[in-house]
């Protein structure tokens, strides 16, 4: 895998700034969301610095990262500053996380670049209350800060 990846494109929406722990200050970023025949919601998300997408790392703790992978913590997180909007299925939530690139060594899940395909259900009379750049802002908020929270311990 190289150093950086360049950003995945130009942002859909403006992008957000996060600020780290170590104050630097990033840029948040998404795709323009799709939506699958069967009613998934499909964007990528993504933290860059002037070099390019950064690595899980630099959003990381000041101690450093935990040792599970990061998705771990993103995911409840995310899905909790999303509460009433997923659809709930069965009992789960139809929300599904995965980093654009594996990480080249699965005991050091944190050193793989901070772009993460996102996939949910939206609670259907949520959706329909909100415009579609409306629900793709409130996903773009919620990703900042559930990736300004990975830095807390």
């Amino acid at each position: 895998m190289p150093e950086r990846l360049p950003p995945p494109g130009p942002s859909f929406l403006r992008e957000h700034v996060l600020a780290t722990s170590a104050g630097r200050n990033l840029s948040v970023g998404m795709s323009q969301p799709t939506t699958t025949d069967d009613g998934w919601w499909l964007a990528i998300v993504w933290v860059t610095d002037d070099d390019g997408v950064v690595s899980f790392v630099d959003l990381a703790p000041a101690g450093g990262p935990r040792p599970e992978p990061p998705l771990v913590r993103l995911g409840p997180s995310l899905a909790g500053a999303l509460s009433g909007m997923i659809l709930e299925d069965a009992g789960r939530l139809c929300i599904r996380l995965a980093t654009v690139v594996p990480a080249d060594d699965p005991t050091r899940p944190w050193r793989v670049p901070a772009a993460v395909r996102t996939a949910f259900k939206w609670e259907p009379m949520r959706a329909a209350a909100m415009l579609p750049n409306e629900l793709a802002e409130t996903v773009l908020a919620a990703f900042r800060r559930s990736a300004e929270a990975l830095a807390r311990p």
